[in-house]
């Protein structure tokens, strides 16, 4: 099945947290039952209160299909401190770029071209804003994000590690795209 809907990215309102809470939960419960890729877990992350920063800093932005939240991402304009360890190959001030982070798409529209839809979606937006490079990490593990990043011509920088040892999450990829 593919997205076959008009999808439209948005700022997510304070209005939107409990359903946001739901997608995290009913991904992360989907996520403990098949291949984990990102390595999330509930109650851990992502939670409510990923969805509340993003809200309050105005960095989460909704895709909705039928009036319902279908995924979720963050475009923080500020990166992990590990991030200024690594050359980017490219200067630009922070206020160019677009870090993302928790891209989540909830389980009722996995494989129906949400992902794609969704990181087109960021990049039209990204040129609007004159962002020069948007930035991420994914777990080293999570090939499915690692495919799609590539498929939209990001580029692999270095691998690091994010302080999630903890979790099993040790070494992290840095992708870039540079627009």
């Amino acid at each position: 099945m593919t997205m076959n809907v008009n999808v439209i990215l948005e700022k997510g309102t304070e209005k939107d947290i409990d359903e946001l809470e739901n997608l995290y939960n009913s991904l992360n419960d989907y996520l403990a039952t098949h291949t984990n890729h990102p390595g999330w877990r509930k109650g851990i992350y992502p939670v409510r209160e990923t969805a509340a920063t993003g809200i309050k800093e105005d960095t989460l932005y909704v895709v909705r299909i039928d009036g319902v939240i279908a995924g979720s991402i963050i475009l923080r304009q500020y990166m992990e401190p590990t991030y200024y360890e690594v050359d980017w190959d490219v200067e630009a001030e922070l206020k160019n770029i677009f870090v993302i982070c928790t891209f989540a798409v909830h389980p009722n529209y996995l494989r129906m071209g949400l992902g794609k839809r969704m990181m087109e979606l960021v990049i039209e937006y990204a040129k609007t804003k004159a962002i020069r490079a948007i930035r991420l990490d994914v777990y080293e593990h999570n090939i499915p994000a690692i495919t799609l990043y590539e498929s939209y011509g990001f580029d692999y920088i270095d691998t690091v590690d994010l302080g999630h040892g903890e979790y099993g999450l040790d070494w992290f990829k840095l992708y870039q795209k540079i627009l």
